[in-house]
């Protein structure tokens, strides 16, 4: 078996696509995809005797957890995992970091292939945050959903304005000094 990564197979298979493409190949293309069919109705296959038998779910968790399997599953939108599951894990697995540097997120939505997260702690406001989203969190994300496109950070609510209002007969002389 391969050593290469799933990225790099998935990267290698997404730019021979694009060079049958780009040579207008109709007959390249064709076979592709009854080459992705013919994947998609096998994998259904095996998905479908595995929940048939994985009483624990066990075995769907092991399978949605390995990176080139999940990609696969994916792809052919046979992943065990709901997104929202496989997006919450993965915050979950960056939380000690953030813990780490005082921060904390939370998930506020999740629409089409966009998540919305808020920043607490130290993470929220600082200059770095960007940074650790960057880095830690979207990363975290794309791996376990690498369906999701954009992850939008909002910094934690500010406290609301204190409103000050003058005592009575204040008013007036506030005016007045004006």
């Amino acid at each position: 078996m391969s050593e290469t990564s799933p990225q790099e197979l998935v990267a290698e298979v997404e730019r021979r696509l694009d060079r049958v493409q780009a040579i207008d190949d109709e007959e390249g293309i064709a076979v592709a995809r009854a080459l992705l069919e013919l994947y998609g109705a096998g994998l259904e296959r095996i998905v479908e005797a595995v929940a048939a038998r994985d009483h624990d779910g066990d075995l769907a968790r092991a399978l949605g957890d390995d990176e080139l399997v999940s990609h696969l599953l994916m792809l052919h939108g046979l992943h065990p995992m709901p997104v929202g599951e496989r997006v919450a894990a993965a915050l979950n697995d960056v939380r000690p970091y953030l813990d780490s540097h005082g921060g904390d997120v939370e998930l506020l939505a999740i629409d089409d292939s966009t998540v919305r997260l808020r920043l607490h702690g130290s993470c929220s406001g600082c200059p770095s945050s960007a940074v650790t989203l960057k880095l830690a969190i979207e990363d975290a994300i794309h791996r376990a959903a690498p369906e999701i496109e954009d992850v939008i950070a909002v910094d934690e609510e500010a406290p609301p304005l204190l409103q000050i209002e003058l005592a009575p007969g204040m008013a007036s002389s506030a005016s007045a000094e004006a």
